[in-house]
């Protein structure tokens, strides 16, 4: 779907929007902090000026579908619980392993090529409460280029007694984080490494990513990590330490999902994530103060790899294969049943 398509779907807001000395617009949306002339778009692409205003995506989705919360992935809220996700097309980054390049890369790869559908936020809802949903996720494209929509969709999506999130890059600025929290209780971030010189391979910043880290828990969201383990990009011993360390020393209960990479997109030239690799991960992230860490992507293949355990007695409390929970012993109590320990999430 070529950029020019997307006028028919935007709307002007001046939400995250600031006016420069110079007269450009400042884009406030993500760490890119674009300024923008007349008529100019931002790197998203799906973002550009229009007077004293920006005109940003509205009224449609991309992709739409009822998951596991647990393939978000959030694993400390409401276990087995349904999700509807819903997505819109853009990115501000371009990371060559994408697995959602169809809808993120849509404008700058013609490869790429998705259709959009018309959404309104009470439709959406409505939607969620009909297929038993208790989570309403913004996801499949970078949710914080489309904050404006999503924030909208959440207002009603609260007032139906929904749980609302990201599953985002977290390439965030603190503006757009202070916009989002009002309405948004989870938020998904992916630490794709901690390089610098890799994140501007992929477009973006690293400390960027880390300070909304630390925001979004100073904020009170409830917080989760991913890091997609590639090999030779992000898999040595002394870089998964460096990350563990970093979410340990913000808070030791933010649960990190250390994730399998397969092939995929433009980076087809390197091997899948081994269970050995992903056991090591596991092992350095509790080896430097995580007290939940969990492997993904390889169901079953790590004994106890998926599984929730209580960080005082060892107690396993949610154990599952993949997206799907065989058992789950904390019951909306938020407390071990063994020895009482209080299990950090939203249960």
């Amino acid at each position: 779907m070529a950029s020019a398509g997307l006028d028919a779907t935007t709307v002007l807001r001046r939400d995250l929007v600031a006016e420069l000395p110079s007269g450009k617009l400042e884009c406030r949306a993500c760490a890119h902090r674009c300024k923008l002339g007349e008529g100019r778009r931002g790197v998203c692409l799906v973002r550009s000026r229009e007077g004293d205003s920006l005109r940003v995506p509205w009224g449609y989705v991309a992709g739409l579908a009822v998951d596991p919360i647990e393939k978000k992935p959030f694993f400390h809220v409401v276990p087995g619980g349904r999700a509807l996700s819903f997505g819109m097309l853009g990115c501000d980054l371009h990371c060559s392993y994408c697995q959602n390049w169809l809808t993120s890369q849509s404008l700058r790869d013609e490869r790429a090529v998705t259709r959009v559908h018309p959404a309104d936020p009470s439709e959406l809802v409505a939607a969620a409460l009909d297929r038993g949903c208790r989570v309403l996720v913004s996801t499949y494209n970078e949710p914080l280029i489309t904050a404006e929509w999503a924030v909208e969709i959440f207002r009603h999506a609260r007032a139906a007694g929904l749980i609302t999130g990201f599953v985002s890059n977290g390439h965030a600025t603190a503006e757009v984080l202070t916009y989002l929290q009002p309405v948004t209780d989870l938020y998904k971030v992916d630490l794709k490494s901690f390089r610098e010189s890799s994140y501007r391979s992929l477009g973006g910043r690293l400390q960027a990513v880390l300070e909304s880290i630390a925001e979004l828990h100073r904020l009170g969201l409830w917080l989760e990590v991913v890091t997609l383990v590639v090999p030779g990009f992000n898999d040595e011993d002394e870089e998964l330490a460096d990350i563990a360390g970093f979410l340990a020393a913000v808070s030791p209960d933010i649960p990190w999902h250390v994730t399998a990479f397969h092939p995929d997109y433009r980076m087809a030239d390197r091997d899948r994530t081994s269970a050995v690799t992903l056991a090591r991960a596991r092992r350095i992230g509790h080896d430097n103060g995580l007290r939940y860490v969990y492997a993904g992507n390889l169901p079953g293949e790590l004994h106890g790899g998926e599984d929730t355990h209580c960080p005082s007695c060892d107690a396993t409390l949610v154990r599952r294969r993949g997206f799907s929970v065989l058992e789950d012993r904390i019951g909306g109590t938020g407390q071990c049943p063994e020895c009482g320990t209080e299990i950090a999430g939203r249960w």
